[in-house]
């Protein structure tokens, strides 16, 4: 059985974070959404990335304290929603998610949306969350690269990191080549197309290939990509699969093929579409 991947990307500041984590999104059920996060960690998983608005903090929490893992072995995100962006509210909204996963310190802070008028001042508070070393990351998700440039005008401290959708049917060029200019690190959510490729008859026979499932062969061209990468499972078995993609490696014409898979497709919201 192949390990778990547990490679890291060297942030701004030097923090190294893991590459391959488990995203919790969706998972609302309290008890399955436990068990999934204390299965991933016990097989090997490091990362895990929640949100306010997930509704999961709590069971989070739960998980990572039953792991018996030390905390500063783990990486663990979280994000502040719209409705409590501003310079005050986040800085309150940040609190409320401590307390929920009851945890002294995060290890990423985002933005989740660009919100309009709010989305500058919700940075400069995490640069606060920053400098009082409340987090360790400073970040932000879902930023087109108009929203970075404004941000860069006021921000004392660049984002380390751009968590945005970003699959094989949006590859987002543009935006990667804009961060890896700038140092910013990127995350991709839904990096499986929320299942609309796994039936794909290219990433299929890539996957014969390597004796690897369409899941795994996406989730290693994201890593190649230099992506930080977040699949979500509440299966055990797909918990497992998806963490099992460090014994292959695709080669440049397989790569070229999925790129061209690209069509600049989204599965969610266009961030320039946030109120």
């Amino acid at each position: 059985m192949a390990a778990t991947y547990l490679e890291t990307k060297q942030l701004a500041n030097g923090v190294h974070m893991p590459r391959f984590g488990l995203g919790v999104y969706k998972m609302t059920d309290s008890k399955q959404t436990v068990e999934a996060i204390t299965y991933a960690l016990e097989h090997g998983y490091r990362a895990v990335d929640t949100a306010a608005i997930y509704e999961n903090e709590t069971e989070t929490g739960e998980a990572i304290r039953a792991s018996g893992i030390s905390r500063d072995e783990l990486f663990i995100t979280s994000k502040v929603w719209n409705t409590d962006q501003g310079y005050d509210q986040t800085l309150r909204a940040f609190e409320t998610s401590l307390k929920k996963l009851k945890l002294d310190y995060l290890d990423l802070y985002l933005t989740h949306w660009p919100v309009s008028g709010t989305f500058v001042d919700t940075y400069r508070a995490i640069e606060r969350l920053y400098e009082e070393k409340l987090i360790r990351v400073p970040g932000v998700s879902n930023h087109h690269i108009h929203h970075l440039e404004k941000l860069s005008v006021t921000a004392n401290i660049a984002p380390m990191v751009n968590q945005v959708e970003l699959h094989p049917l949006l590859t987002q060029v543009p935006l990667r080549n804009y961060c890896a200019q700038q140092d910013i690190a990127v995350t991709s959510w839904s990096p499986l197309a929320r299942g609309q490729l796994l039936d794909n008859a290219v990433l299929g026979e890539i996957g014969k290939t390597h004796h690897k499932a369409a899941t795994q062969v996406i989730i290693r061209w994201h890593l190649q990509k230099d992506l930080i990468v977040i699949p979500k499972s509440v299966t055990p078995e797909r918990i497992l699969e998806n963490s099992q993609i460090g014994d292959f490696v695709l080669t440049a014409e397989e790569m070229k093929m999925i790129d061209e898979l690209n069509r600049d497709e989204r599965t969610g919201t266009d961030p320039d579409t946030i109120g």
